[in-house]
């Protein structure tokens, strides 16, 4: 907090305004701990409510900033430092925040980090799978893990090279015990690529979505119940269900939910080896190896857990 107080009062001596440190302090200590305000977002209010109060237009302010360093994802360890990324989009998440435009995770050659792409933020919507340069993103710290903040002094350009992403392989054996809503056949919007909720994006609106499959599943190996995300060509493959199979079977029974149903009854209660990525809370899954069948009163016990968390 401290530094990031004297980076907003050096910057404003450089503009021949002097602004008491103290002012800058508290005002910042006031958004952060009193009203909860992730850091980056606190430094940016406290920048503006000074710009305003001295007239000073924000081009000027930010300055310089299109000059930050182009680093890899495995070097952002500075808390509040503005970079430059080439990476791609692995994954977009659900997203319920008003003030958020987007979620997810961006990847590159050295390991992947969370973004979170605010409102104020004016370039367009990013899209899974496509690989972007970021300009002018920051670096924020929350509960001690590194995530990229994008603003509205942030940038991004579509990239035509492919870039590969490294990740840490992890691997968690235990039991499917819940497969979650938002499973099953959904369908996303063709924009961004956003999960629809009731047939609407909360970026896009209502939107002709398309059709997609993944598994939102809980396994438990009867110490850790770990949530984990299946995309489409493994659900398929664990399942036997294609996506047009999946299709015609909620269109001959005119419910989307029937294909959730089914996906429970093949797949909950069976021991899995599961190897993906874990962020934050989840494992992204990249295979799901069936192990044999679990005792089934150690199975009615891990259930039982799963329900208790």
């Amino acid at each position: 907090m401290k530094e990031i107080s004297q980076e907003i009062h050096r910057k404003f001596q450089e503009l021949g305004v002097e602004i008491p440190l103290e002012d800058i302090e508290d005002r910042l200590d006031k958004m952060v701990s009193k009203f909860k305000v992730p850091k980056e977002e606190a430094r940016r209010s406290v920048v503006n409510y000074f710009l305003k109060e001295h007239s000073i237009p924000k081009n000027q302010f930010y300055t310089g900033q299109s000059e930050s360093p182009l680093m890899k994802i495995s070097e952002l360890n500075v808390d509040g430092k503005w970079v430059n990324i080439k990476g791609k989009v692995v994954q977009l998440w659900e997203n319920t925040h008003e003030s958020i435009s987007q979620v997810g995770l961006i990847g590159d050659e050295t390991g992947t980090i969370k973004f979170t792409k605010w409102g104020s933020a004016e370039f367009p919507e990013v899209v899974e799978g496509q690989n972007y340069y970021f300009k002018n993103v920051v670096v924020n710290e929350w509960n001690g893990k590194f995530q990229l903040n994008m603003n509205k002094s942030s940038s991004v350009e579509q990239l035509d090279e492919d870039i590969t992403v490294g990740t840490s392989t992890i691997t968690f054996i235990g039991a499917l015990v819940d497969i979650q809503s938002g499973s099953g056949l959904i369908k996303r919007c063709p924009q961004c690529n956003r999960a629809l909720t009731k047939g609407a994006c909360m970026e896009h609106g209502k939107v002709d979505g398309v059709y997609d499959l993944r598994i939102k599943a809980v396994l438990d190996d009867g110490v850790t119940a770990q949530d984990a995300i299946i995309k489409r060509d493994l659900a398929e493959e664990m399942t036997g269900l294609t996506l047009e199979s999946a299709i015609s079977l909620a269109a001959d029974a005119l419910d989307q939910g029937v294909v959730l149903e089914e996906m429970k009854k093949l797949l909950v209660g069976k021991y899995y080896t599961a190897t993906g990525s874990r962020v934050e809370r989840y494992l992204l899954v990249d295979s799901m190896v069936p192990k044999s069948t679990i005792d089934p009163q150690e199975l009615d016990e891990l259930i039982a857990a799963s329900e208790v968390v």
